[in-house]
């Protein structure tokens, strides 16, 4: 299908917009940008920066993608925002570009649900199949894994991870990492409550690659065994054969223990060395 560009539109000459994209009134579309085939911009969208889009993204009104990061330390810089496919972007959400740290960019994955007005920082990382709900803002280097949940009006400290299918309660401040598959609530310091069992049941993961977790679950947050000592007992519980999900739980808490304030990425601040380079 022929792509349709509102008259009421500004759309720089320079801009590079694939097939079959619809761009509705009021909408502002910059030099640098890239909109992948599909893409759907409700009115009032604006697109600047060198921001590129993969193919079937939607945008509703006021959303604002590719900003000058709110970092002072930001010298107008080659910094960037890149985004997969599929991604919704609801009414008002924001995300900045990198400054210049780590490599330079804000990176969203695909099939990803940003609902309105949340907030992506400069130099975030949103893997795939994650939702950020209602106001949920996210610091500056935050990054989410695959499948994790943020919900409302939380707000995420700079330089933490909240892990691949973890669940985070509304209204928390969540200053640390949330380990992988764990659900947290509370709204000032949130604990680890309990294993994200409807998470990971609808993530489609064996029963017994949640048993294990609930084991190890309990071992870690309620016995306080070390790392060491619990990944021994389960391997040997599992003839040597543990569920891939026993690693991913275990290995994340090792790194959070050994980074610092309770977030693993935190002793990369201000190191351009650490950036990862994958691509959304």
């Amino acid at each position: 299908m022929p792509t349709k560009i509102s008259r009421f539109a500004d759309v720089h000459s320079d801009a590079r917009i694939g097939e079959d994209v619809q761009i509705g009134p009021f909408c502002v579309v910059g030099k640098n940008v890239s909109v992948g085939e599909g893409c759907v911009l409700h009115s009032h969208v604006v697109l600047i920066g060198r921001t590129t889009i993969g193919r079937h993204n939607v945008f509703h009104p006021n959303c604002v993608i590719g900003g000058e990061p709110q970092d002072k330390s930001y010298v107008n810089g080659e910094t960037e925002v890149r985004i997969g496919d599929r991604n919704q972007f609801r009414e008002g959400v924001t995300v900045n570009r990198g400054a210049e740290k780590e490599d330079g960019a804000t990176r969203i994955g695909s099939r990803n649900l940003l609902m309105a007005n949340a907030h992506v920082a400069h130099n975030c990382r949103i893997d795939d199949d994650a939702i950020l709900v209602n106001g949920v803002l996210l610091g500056g280097h935050v990054h989410v894994q695959d499948r994790a949940i943020i919900s409302g009006n939380s707000v995420v400290h700079h330089f933490s991870t909240i892990g691949t299918l973890a669940f985070v309660s509304g209204g928390c401040r969540v200053p640390f990492d949330i380990p992988p598959y764990m659900l947290s609530a509370g709204s000032d310091n949130p604990e680890i409550k309990t294993v994200n069992l409807i998470g990971m049941r609808r993530a489609g993961i064996p029963a017994r690659g949640i048993d294990v977790i609930k084991t190890a679950y309990r071992r870690v947050f309620r016995d306080h065994c070390s790392i060491f000592d619990v990944r021994q007992e389960l391997t040997r519980m599992a003839d040597g054969d543990s569920p891939p999900e026993l690693a991913v739980f275990l290995d994340f808490i090792e790194r959070q223990r050994n980074g610092r304030f309770g977030r693993q990425r935190e002793g990369s601040r201000g190191d351009s060395s650490t950036g990862d380079s994958r691509a959304a």
